[in-house]
């Protein structure tokens, strides 16, 4: 019987609550507006922007290289340090390219390569690392710990991404971009350090016991796929990576090129956004502990739906709309970013969520990255049009929110039909 109260267990869970408040401080400093500006400042055109901040789909696909490592006899805790504090330093790299003496096309090929790598050092331990923190935590109680952890990170980003990008503008008003990227840089390290700091204060994983078997790599997959549960929550998946990732990755600079909004504005709408979100997520993590982690799920689809056609009437004219999708959307992360997460424990044998969920992710990666492929060419399109389309004035990201409007109810209809009337497992 496992003791989830003692003190061992109880250090643990604060320790990753930390970390992943952290972590979420990291994100908000390279995504959104603040990779905009720094993607701006080096000449990158929108469409590649907007593909650019949709690498971490394309980063998921080295999930799958993670089943490999979670066979091997390697200490989780020190894999997780390792490769998480080496994937920071990338982050951190991307604000010091535009202080080296190279052309333009270097610097968009470091910016390029400094993403993927820091993404693919981070998502090839995502799914160790969340089979291991999570194990501190009681199954029956799941969804609201998930719940406390997100509210707890919007709260402490909100105050954080509020003080960024005064910061920020404070350093454009003066006329040093420079001083910007080079005050995100310094943040990035310091918060690098909270992370390692964090990480170390989790329980160390029990290793196997020498003499233990191992089922074949080959009898794994085949569990793992052989499931028809799974392969529908795979389809899901590859639904709202696609959906999502048709029009999130080009937003950041819709809002401070097109719409003409500054970053301490965005960020100010962000924190009302998270605010909206953190009043709700406890009470959805409520919700997917009592009903399912499927019906949460599909509650937090209706609201990204609403979102996205929102941001189908969103110009600079009624710049004020973005507000509106922004405040949506963020609401509606509350019932799809864990229980995207935590779905995998209702219909795969806990032995094999790591591997389950590096599946999952790494094919719902692919079509992720191809959807930012297609909509930064209709993008492109769309602006060299006159921003125009038929004759009819429209901004490239008007479009991309329509198309995402229409996967995500495609998607609502699928996890209806087919998702929530699956066996769940308890576990």
């Amino acid at each position: 019987m496992i003791d989830y109260q003692s003190p061992e267990y109880r250090r643990s869970r604060a320790a990753y609550t930390a970390q992943c408040a952290v972590e979420y401080f990291i994100s908000l400093l390279v995504t959104d507006a603040f990779l905009a500006k720094l993607l701006s400042y080096l000449g990158i055109s929108d469409a590649l922007t907007g593909i650019i901040s949709s690498f971490i789909t394309l980063a998921f696909v080295i999930q799958i290289f993670s089943i490999l490592l979670v066979r091997a006899r390697i200490g989780i805790k020190g894999l997780v340090l390792t490769l998480d504090t080496l994937s920071v330093f990338f982050f951190m790299a991307l604000y010091l390219i535009p202080f080296l003496p190279v052309g333009k096309e270097m610097r968009t090929a470091l910016v390029v390569i400094s993403v993927l790598v820091a993404y693919a050092g981070k998502y090839l331990i995502t799914s160790i690392y969340f089979r291991w923190a999570n194990s501190f935590v009681d199954p029956m109680h799941r969804g609201s710990f998930s719940a406390t952890k997100e509210i707890i990170s919007l709260l402490g980003g909100m105050i954080f991404t509020a003080a960024a990008g005064y910061a920020v503008d404070r350093f454009e008003d003066a006329g040093s971009r420079e001083g910007a990227f080079l005050f995100l840089a310094v943040a990035i390290l310091i918060l690098n350090i909270a992370n390692f700091i964090t990480i170390s204060l989790i329980k160390k994983d029990a290793p196997l016991p020498k003499d233990a078997k191992k089922e074949s790599l080959f009898a794994t997959v085949k569990n793992i796929v052989g499931n028809k549960s799974f392969r529908h929550v795979i389809v899901m998946g590859i639904l709202w990576e696609t959906a999502r990732y048709f029009s999130v990755g080009f937003m950041g600079v819709y809002k401070t090129k097109d719409l003409m909004i500054s970053v301490f504005a965005v960020q100010i709408i962000n924190i009302g956004a998270n605010l909206a979100r953190m009043a709700v997520s406890r009470w959805f993590g409520r919700y997917s502990d009592r009903r399912s982690y499927a019906r949460g799920f599909e509650l937090g689809l209706w609201i990204a739906a609403a979102a996205f056609l929102v941001n189908v009437f969103t110009t600079r004219s009624t710049w004020f709309l973005i507000i509106l999708y922004t405040v949506l959307f963020n609401v509606s992360t509350a019932g799809t970013n864990q229980n995207s997460f935590n779905i995998t424990y209702s219909y795969v044998d806990g032995k094999y969520i790591t591997e389950a969920m590096a599946i999952k992710s790494c094919v719902g990666g692919l079509f992720g990255f191809g959807a930012s492929l297609l909509a930064g060419k209709i993008l492109s399109g769309v602006q060299e049009n006159g921003n125009q389309l038929l004759g009819i004035p429209l901004y490239g990201q008007q479009l991309l929110s329509l198309i995402s409007f229409l996967l995500v109810l495609a998607l609502i209809l699928y996890t209806r039909l087919v998702i929530e009337k699956q066996k769940v497992i308890v576990q």
